[in-house]
């Protein structure tokens, strides 16, 4: 029940299932030189449930780059049956790695690794907590990103970077086959000439190349996302992965969108410009919809929710290629 939304009603949901948050949970990185905070997020009973890795973002906020942000989608997912794992990236204020370190402040590759190590000890995981074990299904695999998380999730789908800056950092391929499908929202664009003078000069490491993501994908945008911090475009600049990205087949773009989406990194959260029941009530439904979709063959539920919003086009609508 959310008496705050109203188009968005309109939109198909599954009947919320009650839903049990685990934190902290710590996992070793000796690689890292310290461990990695996460909390796991699911519905209270059943098994075989499918996986969403959770990539933060970079925001201003002190913990909302954390395992403990992001919970309206957190939230949200664990509630329509989903399995919602939030590492605590190595960019991150609260436990993240220390910035004189190689690699800081966003430390693009960490980030990487950290979602590799977890489902590579996704089964130690599971037995060292007792309530997860053997209730995950290690099948159906999902990554969700937003922002600088969103770049994150697109290197894990395939999509590579080309830093000119780094030699060492040009066409890295870091495609993980046992995702499945991911949701970006929005990530960054092209690097180059399309970043601020700003953002060449001291996030060089934004330059993802979406011509490689290969597997399944949704982009989400916003189409009032205007960064002159970032980026001399405009909001079309966080429409590249969809424009090149092979497997990014759909683009829901939210109309009055901002960066925030309508609020997903969390509620009343001070870095969400466009804070909007609706419009984040929308980005919850549609892409749940989608990565159910994505993860179950014959599954009907991201036609059925894109046919529901065709009659919001006010509030936004889906592109497919």
């Amino acid at each position: 029940m959310n008496n705050l939304i109203n188009k968005a009603h309109a939109l198909p949901a599954r009947d919320a299932v009650q839903t049990i948050s685990i934190s902290p949970v710590v996992l070793a990185a000796p690689s890292r030189g310290m461990p990695i905070e996460m909390r796991i997020t699911l519905p209270a009973e059943g098994h075989n449930i499918p996986v969403i890795l959770l990539s933060h973002g970079d925001g201003p906020s002190l913990y909302l780059p954390s395992k403990d942000g992001y919970g309206p989608l957190v939230n949200f997912y664990a509630e329509q049956g989903f399995a919602v794992i939030q590492p605590t990236h190595a960019n991150s204020k609260v436990a993240g790695l220390p910035r004189d370190r190689e690699g800081a402040p966003l430390f693009w590759r960490h980030r990487i690794e950290e979602m590799k190590l977890i489902l590579d000890n996704l089964g130690a995981i599971e037995r060292a907590t007792p309530i997860l074990q053997g209730r995950l299904d290690h099948g159906r695999i999902a990554v969700v990103g937003h922002s600088m998380g969103g770049q994150t999730a697109g290197m894990l789908l395939g999509a590579r970077l080309s830093d000119p800056r780094r030699s060492s950092d040009v066409d890295v391929n870091l495609l993980e086959p046992r995702i499945k499908a991911g949701v970006l929202l929005a990530p960054p664009g092209n690097g180059g000439d399309e970043l601020s003078d700003f953002a060449r000069e001291n996030f060089s490491e934004l330059s993802p190349d979406y011509s490689y993501l290969t597997t399944p994908s949704l982009l989400v945008v916003g189409d009032a996302d205007v960064n002159p911090f970032m980026t001399v475009r405009g909001p079309e600049w966080y429409t590249a992965a969809f424009r090149e990205g092979p497997g990014c087949g759909s683009m829901l773009t939210l109309v009055g969108g901002m960066h925030g989406l309508g609020g997903i990194a969390g509620y009343d959260a001070k870095e969400t410009g466009d804070e909007d029941p609706d419009r984040l009530a929308t980005v919850q439904r549609m892409t749940a919809a989608y990565l159910r979709t994505a993860l179950y063959e014959n599954d009907a539920s991201w036609t059925e929710a894109c046919n529901a919003l065709t009659g919001c086009r006010d509030m936004a609508f889906v592109e497919t290629k």
